[in-house]
């Protein structure tokens, strides 16, 4: 623990003479004390202790107050909506969802109604329920457009988070035209340096990545990142979405040393502004294993894979299509290190999630019938690799475009696989 002794704005004393252990420095800190956290040590893997290296900080520390008074204006209210916004930023879904319930059986107006709905849509997405969000986005939307002009931008914020829906489903059209209806909203009526005009650019990036088109995608992330930078607080969690981001299409284009330096600045950022078990955390520990997989450090991989487990075991519902990501690429390693059996019990895990959480033919689930074809490849077992390849190929048609990356692969493998036979 590091402390300034010229930090005159956060009362702290030495109690050393009071203590009940001689040795010891004992330091009392005031109520309202703020830390910085430095590097965290894992001491005893056996007991998972830390050892945390802590900096005091001053009540007029400039990059605390800037993120301390953008977070205060995202969660603005009163009462029980302003506690809402509030369980939702530190990751208590269940709660959340609780108190919104209870606030929506207490509602008298449609205002009231239309934000409680928009806000239960929230938490389903957190909790990866993607279907339910859409129709509490649905609901909140039919209310608003009673009483609203068509180019409001409460609108464009409902759009967005059905596009969002949509793209989490795999129906990347349908994400690309609610964006884009967001993105038309979001032009005329704010500022070019808007916080939530870098959002629209940012996801309509991600239905581009999504869909393959990394060109695309890089274009409208670095638009997003252009305006973040002259907006936000350098520490600010959508600074730590928009690097990550960019970090993804490097990684997508086999820039490994980019990717991982990207991925890493957005980790740096949510190792400072989010609680330790926070899914976002997660995020970070995922991409930065899947560059060391790329880069064919499978130890490595493993090891951050592992991290995001741990995180989404604790924090996600047991059949939160995150948790299935993380079993999958936790296979994806030990396929890689020729441990088929490991392999095949990850990839199976994710796939039982995944056919519980997602529809029919979302394009993740024809991921976990490719990777499971893969295991069964790499055993030689050609029939049943060419039954799992054959599955993720029907879907594939259906839900990404003819050129994407994933589908070429597919038909690459089909094609081994037969000549095998």
């Amino acid at each position: 623990m590091t402390i300034d002794p010229t930090v005159s704005s956060t009362p702290f004393a030495s109690i050393r003479e009071l203590s009940e252990f001689a040795q010891e420095d004992e330091i009392l800190f005031s109520m309202h004390s703020v830390f910085r956290i430095g590097e965290v040590r894992q001491i005893d893997k056996k007991n998972s202790l830390y050892e945390v290296d802590l900096t005091l900080t001053s009540d007029d520390d400039q990059q605390l107050r800037q993120l301390t008074d953008v977070i205060r204006r995202e969660v603005t209210g009163s009462g029980w909506y302003r506690l809402g916004k509030l369980l939702l930023k530190i990751g208590q879904f269940d709660k959340a969802e609780e108190l919104y319930m209870a606030l929506l059986k207490q509602a008298t107006d449609d205002s009231d109604r239309a934000h409680i709905y928009h806000q239960l849509g929230k938490v389903k997405w957190q909790q990866g329920q993607y279907e339910k969000e859409i129709t509490f986005y649905e609901k909140t939307l039919e209310i608003e457009r009673k009483t609203l002009p068509e180019d409001h931008p409460s609108l464009a914020n409902i759009y967005n988070n059905i596009a969002l829906a949509y793209n989490n489903m795999g129906d990347y059209s349908k994400a690309l035209e609610f964006y884009e209806k967001a993105h038309q909203i979001k032009e005329k009526a704010l500022p070019p340096n808007h916080p939530d005009l870098a959002m629209s650019y940012n996801n309509i990036g991600l239905v581009y990545n999504n869909m393959g088109d990394y060109s695309k995608a890089h274009e409208f992330y670095e638009k997003a990142h252009k305006i973040y930078e002259k907006a936000l607080p350098p520490n600010h969690p959508s600074l730590a979405i928009s690097y990550n981001n960019i970090g993804s299409v490097y990684n997508a284009m086999g820039d490994y040393s980019k990717a991982l330096e990207f991925y890493e600045k957005a980790h740096k950022i949510r190792e400072k502004a989010l609680s330790p078990n926070y899914p976002d955390l997660a995020i970070s520990y995922n991409n930065i294993g899947s560059v060391y997989d790329e880069m064919g450090d499978y130890s490595k991989a493993l090891e951050f894979y592992e991290k995001a487990r741990k995180i989404r075991e604790k924090a996600l519902p047991p059949n939160h299509p995150d948790l299935a990501t993380s079993y999958n690429n936790i296979g994806l390693v030990y396929k890689e290190m020729g441990v088929c059996s490991k392999a095949l019990e990850f990839y199976e895990k994710a796939h039982q999630i995944k056919k519980k959480a997602l529809p029919p033919n979302h394009p993740s689930l024809a991921t976990s019938y490719n990777n499971i074809g893969w295991v069964y490849r790499s055993s030689s077992d050609y029939p049943k690799a060419l039954s799992f390849f054959e599955k993720a190929l029907i879907i594939q048609q259906k839900s990404l475009p003819p050129n994407h990356p994933d589908t070429i692969d597919v038909i690459s493998s089909i094609e081994y696989v037969k000549k095998k036979m």
